[in-house]
């Protein structure tokens, strides 16, 4: 009597609310490192849980292409597709160029972004913490990750991207409008869109030190079309995955005692903690996607052309052929695909500038915030039911009211 084949898992639902690394480890267990998953409305797609198989994947855009019009769906979906902002047709932006062209393109972006100095990113990243800290130390108690964490980040790309401070507060909050996808969702990417334009229009007239300066004066040839889609996705990529790095980091620090001299006034743990949050609860769990250039084979599963294929970084970076001791701290390890691998990988610089950003923004809240606690009990915290990203909902927490800086006692 033949085992039948297990079902397809569809990719949604609580389980990523409440638990995904143990659904991997179900798929994997019923799959084993590839395998078939549907998306909204049964689209079919394979979903690379293996870590050797994810590092072949990402290692070959030659047969696993990043050109979206390979995709043998198409047919079948439709205009208001809910995926379509994650899973879209090809767009002219860096996530949709191929060979030689992207290579060009990523070489703009990070020389933009290396020459920013790591000083000012941090001073920047100092003041702009210290300013929603002003809110909120007060109070006695806050929501770190609604008031602050979703906050930090932007503030400080749109600086050395070369906005003013007082554009900051309006980007962040068509950003999140943009992320959360609901009534105010259009309106969010409609004025990203339009401040991007305008501020390469500026920076054409009169260019500064700062980031969209350098992309403009770069002589690769690329359309200020091609470089307001580049920064926007680069503020997109940059904001969000921070945002819960930070959130993801001081839910470790303030549940798990490993971390508790962290919060006793020292910061030597800030960065482990930090790299334990890359391995085990990666703020981007699967990424889409890639497409198949033919038929092949992958994880003993067969691949045929065109096929969607999903990179499981979260379910990669627990391979348990890779991970054999996955309770150990990872210390200085910094072996997992949580910024992707490949052509396609995040930048080093922007990587760079993610770390800067979060590190300084978990540093500053602990000086401010020295007896920072969790509000309620660890298991009520809760997840964003995404797939893709995993963040916190909130992270309410509670600490002795300070005055704000520079406030008369």
């Amino acid at each position: 009597m033949t085992t039948p084949e297990p079902q397809p898992v569809y990719l949604g639902g609580p389980r990523f609310q409440s638990d995904p690394a143990e659904l991997y480890r179900e798929m994997r267990r019923d799959h084993g490192p590839v395998a078939p998953v549907v998306l909204d409305g049964d689209v079919p797609a394979w979903l690379v849980l293996g870590y050797r198989e994810l590092h072949q994947v990402t290692s070959d855009p030659q047969l696993f292409s990043r050109d979206s019009d390979l995709w043998n769906q198409w047919d079948r979906i439709p205009a208001d597709w809910p995926l379509l902002p994650m899973i879209g047709r090809k767009q002219p932006s860096i996530l949709y160029t191929v060979g030689e062209r992207h290579r060009q393109r990523a070489a703009v972006i990070s020389d933009a972004l290396e020459s920013v100095d790591p000083f000012e990113l941090k001073g920047h990243a100092e003041r702009f913490a210290d300013e929603l800290i002003d809110g909120l130390c007060s109070r006695g108690s806050c929501d770190i990750v609604g008031e602050y964490a979703m906050l930090l980040p932007l503030r400080v790309l749109a600086r050395i991207y070369g906005f003013s401070d007082e554009q900051g507060p309006g980007l962040v909050t068509a950003m999140n409008d943009m992320i959360n996808g609901r009534e105010g969702a259009l309106d969010g990417q409609r004025h990203l869109a339009e401040s991007m334009y305008a501020l390469l229009a500026a920076k054409s007239a009169e260019p500064g030190p700062d980031v969209a300066s350098r992309m403009l004066a770069n002589t690769a040839g690329f359309t200020v079309d091609e470089i307001a889609q580049d920064l926007m996705v680069m503020m997109a990529a940059g904001h969000q995955p921070t945002a819960d790095w930070i959130g993801n980091s001081l839910r470790l620090m303030l549940t798990d005692d490993r971390f508790a001299a962290s919060l006793a006034g020292g910061r030597h743990s800030v960065g482990e903690a930090m790299n334990e949050v890359l391995w085990e609860d990666t703020p981007t769990q699967n990424v889409a996607g890639r497409w198949t250039t033919r038929d092949t084979h992958l994880g003993g599963r067969r691949i045929g052309s065109g096929d969607l294929v999903l990179l499981g970084l979260a379910a990669a970076n627990g391979d348990p052929h890779v991970r054999t001791d996955a309770g150990a701290l990872t210390g200085g390890n910094n072996a997992f695909f949580s910024f992707g691998h490949g052509e396609h990988r995040c930048p080093f610089p922007a990587q760079e500038v993610a770390e800067a950003i979060a590190r300084t923004g978990i540093e500053v809240l602990l000086d401010r915030l020295p007896d920072v606690d969790l509000a309620g009990p660890a298991a009520e915290l809760t997840r964003r039911p995404s797939p893709w990203l995993r963040g916190l909902s909130a992270l309410p927490v509670t600490y002795t009211p300070t005055p704000a800086l520079g406030a008369t006692p």
